[in-house]
């Protein structure tokens, strides 16, 4: 479909004097409505959402219970600002999100705005607790755009080139990647080497008793939703728990049903002392927080953590609309359902493309990697280029990620109908053609 429509032409050359080239576009259209896993856009063409704003639509565009909470909100209060005057809606939350986060203890919860705000948020919060520097996250990590965020991102192009210097104190650990592991090395035998080589970076590159925190994405996101092996997330949180150190679950991307379960986390059989959410949260709306132990959350003393707009009332109600469905639409059982359908296609795809390599994917979190031949597993990035580029002209929202950008990566609403599922399926045939 051209994207040449006179009124999209016109907004796109506004777009192009009035806001800067630094924002990126993965479509060149312009959205004039959208409901569950369907955007109409300004020329009355419909597009099947497999982005899903990046993984914040898990209860789909525009959910009538969603809608209805933020109206009625709005009709009352939109925002006295929680440290000027409490309201219900933050309390609610953080009561709900208590209770339903991993972990047999007591909890407490405070909100931010952004996902990157979250993670930022969580380290000072560890820090203080732990009266120790020191940051460790992962190799291919992502965790924001933040100065202190860009230095725990793996990616140089875009996120952080030209935009240092960065944060001090932060280290990036080794993290496995099965799919690219060492020829003639057994899973297991390389699962056991990478955790070596994670005990060994605390002898190499920081000291743990210097570290107040690790921070993980249960399933690598801007990485290429790469999954880790249980053995190597349940190495971690022991070398946290003979350390001291303070382990974090950075459950952005990957929360709320998103991988079949209400938090990624939970597959591992591991429980972390903080956990951070967005994204899907408030189905859209600016909202983040940080979830766990009592006696790390309630360190800080009072004017310490907050922010002008954290915890808006708004996207509060949103966010307690957002647990509600995804309980009684059980969606992370739909979750799976969706990923198998999405998996059984790019099953299919692949004996007819050598150009598919790895297929892998937790729940409805579901990515393929774009590579040169299944025999070499090289990169091929313009090919992943080429895939996303067709989609987002033909009707389709799709995305890359990678730390070599040559993954493409699925984040569908959870609640897509059986016949959008079908139609944007035909479509990414399509676009693998």
């Amino acid at each position: 479909m051209p994207t040449s429509y006179s009124q999209t032409a016109q907004l796109q050359e506004k777009r192009a004097k009035y806001v800067p080239k630094g924002v990126s576009n993965g479509n060149l259209n312009f959205v004039k409505a959208a409901k569950g896993a369907t955007v109409t856009d300004i020329d009355n063409r419909e597009w099947i959402d497999f982005a899903g704003a990046i993984g914040t639509l898990n209860v789909g565009h525009s959910h009538p219970k969603v809608t209805a909470a933020v109206k009625s909100q709005v009709e009352k209060f939109l925002h006295p600002g929680f440290n000027v005057m409490m309201y219900e809606g933050y309390i609610n939350l953080a009561e709900k999100l208590c209770q339903i986060t991993p972990g047999d203890f007591e909890k407490q919860a405070i909100f931010f705005n952004s996902g990157a705000e979250a993670v930022e948020n969580a380290i000072k919060i560890a820090r203080r607790y732990t009266n120790r520097p020191a940051v460790v996250s992962f190799v291919r990590g992502y965790h924001g755009r933040t100065n202190l965020t860009m230095g725990m991102t793996s990616k140089v192009k875009p996120y952080k080139f030209g935009f240092g210097p960065f944060a001090p104190e932060i280290y990036q650990a080794p993290f496995p990647y099965m799919y690219h592991k060492p020829a003639g090395m057994t899973d297991e035998e390389y699962v056991d080497q990478v955790i070596r080589d994670f005990e060994d970076f605390f002898i190499a590159t920081v000291a743990p008793e210097m570290v107040a925190c690790i921070v993980m994405e249960p399933v690598q996101g801007e990485g290429g939703f790469v999954i880790p092996p249980k053995k190597f997330v349940q190495a971690v949180k022991q070398f946290c728990e003979s350390h001291g150190i303070v382990f974090v679950a950075d459950e952005i991307q990957t929360g709320f049903g998103r991988t079949g379960k209400l938090f990624a986390i939970e597959h591992f059989d591991v429980i972390p002392d903080l956990i951070t959410v967005s994204k899907s949260l408030a189905a859209g709306l600016p909202l983040s927080g940080v979830v766990g132990k009592t006696d790390i959350l309630n360190v800080a003393d009072p004017g310490e953590l907050g922010g002008t707009y954290a915890g808006s009332p708004v996207a509060c109600a949103a966010a307690l609309a957002v647990i509600d469905i995804v309980a009684e639409e059980n969606l992370a059982a739909k979750a799976e359902i969706i990923g198998q359908a999405i998996e059984a296609k790019l099953q299919t795809l692949r004996t007819r493309h050598d150009f598919i390599g790895d297929i892998r994917r937790l729940g409805a979190m579901v990515a393929c990697e774009i590579v040169e031949g299944q025999g070499n597993k090289k990169p091929n990035k313009i090919k992943t280029a080429q895939i996303t580029k067709f989609a987002n002209e033909n009707g389709l929202l799709l995305l890359s990620a990678g730390l070599k950008s040559n993954v493409i990566r699925f984040l569908a609403p959870l609640v897509i109908t059986d016949e959008e599922l079908a139609t944007g399926l035909a479509i990414l045939e399509k676009a693998f053609e």
